[in-house]
């Protein structure tokens, strides 16, 4: 199931659920990287899944909603993109980017210790992020947001997913990510909840 079509009224909400999943993804990412700490050799075919995830799960729907759709509409409410908290998700945006094209980078190289790098400090960017828009954006946007916007930001969502992903994709994503759940034994995103923050993403 779509988490756009799980019963979610608010946008945020159905952007905190996939940052359930994509924190799944993080903790097993983070096992195929220690491995290679471990003087283990690096699992290739998961690392390849993790940075298909996240390039595709991760980047391309869930950042996608975020700036296209979401951040869109917050700035025709009177919230600044080009500085405050959306400027900052904005720019880890970016920087998570950079790190996922280095983790591809490594793999094409066959180079495990650039991989598993690049994947320790795009674990952290990103589990910072998450935290930084569950705790302190995404209650500025229910803020701003009127009823009439979350219907709007809710159909965009899930025109998203059925014209830029294309039909089967998110679910072969979160297939990707049960499937490395289990074989890392980590914690699905059904047993996660959203992570307190307490401070502020302004830089």
């Amino acid at each position: 199931m779509h988490a756009c079509s799980s019963g979610a009224t608010k946008p945020t909400e159905v952007l905190s659920s996939e940052h359930r999943v994509i924190e799944q993804l993080l903790d097993c990412l983070e096992q195929v990287a220690a491995a290679v700490g471990q003087r283990k050799p690096l699992d290739t075919a998961d690392a390849r899944d993790c940075v298909e995830f996240l390039r595709t799960f991760a980047d391309k729907c869930h950042h996608g909603k975020e700036e296209d759709v979401l951040f869109t509409t917050l700035r025709a409410r009177g919230m600044p993109t080009h500085v405050g908290p959306v400027a900052v998700m904005l720019g880890e945006h970016e920087e998570g980017r950079a790190l996922v094209r280095k983790m591809a980078g490594a793999l094409e190289a066959s180079d495990a210790k650039a991989f598993a790098e690049s994947a320790e400090i795009f674990i952290g960017l990103l589990r910072d992020h998450i935290a930084k828009e569950d705790g302190v954006l995404f209650p500025m946007a229910e803020s701003v947001l009127r009823p009439e916007d979350r219907v709007e930001v809710l159909r965009q969502f899930e025109v998203r997913e059925r014209d830029h992903m294309g039909a089967g994709t998110h679910e072969a994503m979160l297939a990707i990510a049960e499937r490395l759940a289990g074989k890392y034994g980590v914690k699905r995103a059904s047993e996660r909840t959203a992570p307190a923050f307490g401070g502020c993403c302004h830089h």
